[in-house]
């Protein structure tokens, strides 16, 4: 083992000493993802589109942009869960692991934020 592989297999490592498990870290990451885009497309691109409408479409496009949501954010979390438990707590896999949650992250919060800024524009 060499010493500057320590810190990154301490990083790895749950609080029970286990290894980290990749899949199951990834399939956390995508739930609280969904929950951060569901909210802020609740708080951000609706008040934004209901500005310019004044019925029930807000609320109707709501539901189609998280629908659309949810295939992205089962492909990042397929990716991980097809890992055989052997690979599911190697170290080697946590720089993959860093960017996909960073991708991952990146387009739970910067999509809304997006599609508000094209509403705000639009109305």
């Amino acid at each position: 083992m060499t010493e500057l592989s320590q810190p990154h297999e301490a990083a790895d490592m749950e609080t029970s000493g286990r290894a980290r498990d990749w899949r199951k870290s990834m399939s956390d990451h995508v739930a609280y993802a969904l929950l951060v885009y569901t909210a802020l497309q609740i708080f951000l691109t609706v008040k934004a589109m209901s500005e310019g409408f004044s019925s029930i479409f807000p609320y109707v496009a709501l539901v189609a942009l998280v629908a659309a949501m949810i295939p992205l954010c089962r492909w990042f979390e397929k990716r991980w869960a097809d890992l055989t438990d052997e690979q599911a707590a190697d170290s080697d896999y946590a720089g993959a692991f860093r960017r996909d949650a960073i991708g991952l992250w990146m387009l739970a919060i910067s999509l809304p934020l997006a599609l508000t800024m094209i509403f705000k524009a639009i109305f």
